[in-house]
């Protein structure tokens, strides 16, 4: 009976092995799972990291954030003024109203603006406009698109778009820049441990 080379009976193994398809890796936080991939117009976005945005001393668990890139990133000042696609995905861990959800993200936007606040005003009172009652389990989403500017989705229905990079980087800065919501959240977007 005739043997084969033993690279021979490896690579057939491999060949083997290769065809049985792996599980897409997803990522873990809170007890919320994101994919490791998305897809934007066609294009892939990969799961940068994600993090848990905690509230007031009590440290209470609001949602959890996924940040989704053309190429991972640990900076997360050049990931906010970046010209690539982009994507956050907030994922509610309990229910709030649409004031608090609007007061906290005016708080974050103001200060994330600084002095170029009165110049994005317009724009964000928009998006603030859009903010419905969240409930645990609902999911937020932030899509930019270069050159186009912001899409905003409840779910599945979009509730609108704002154009300007300028706007864009403003935005995503309120969870990448330095007075992050919580340092946890910015930490576990830009690929550390989430919480």
């Amino acid at each position: 009976m005739r043997t084969h080379p033993a690279w021979i009976r490896l690579l057939s193994l491999s060949m083997v092995f290769s065809a049985v398809p792996s599980p897409a890796w997803a990522g873990k936080c809170a007890g919320v799972t994101m994919p490791d991939e998305a897809k934007v117009d066609g294009k892939p976005l990969l799961l940068n990291g994600m993090g848990l945005r905690e509230a007031t001393v009590l440290n209470i668990d609001v949602y959890v954030a996924g940040l989704y890139l053309e190429r991972r990133s640990k900076d997360g000042k050049a990931i906010a003024v970046s010209e690539q696609f982009k994507q956050l995905r907030l994922t509610l861990v309990r229910d709030v109203d649409t004031e608090d959800m609007s007061e906290n993200l005016e708080r974050g936007f103001r200060r994330s603006a600084g002095q170029t606040y009165p110049k994005l005003a317009a724009r964000f009172e928009r998006l603030k406009s859009w903010i419905p009652n969240l409930k645990e389990g609902d999911r937020f989403v932030v899509t930019y698109r270069p050159s186009v500017g912001v899409e905003v989705r409840h779910g599945e229905k979009l509730l609108g778009s704002i154009d300007g990079a300028d706007f864009a980087t403003t935005l995503f800065s309120i969870w990448l820049g330095d007075h992050p919501p919580n340092e946890g959240l910015k930490t576990g977007l830009l690929g550390g441990p989430c919480g």
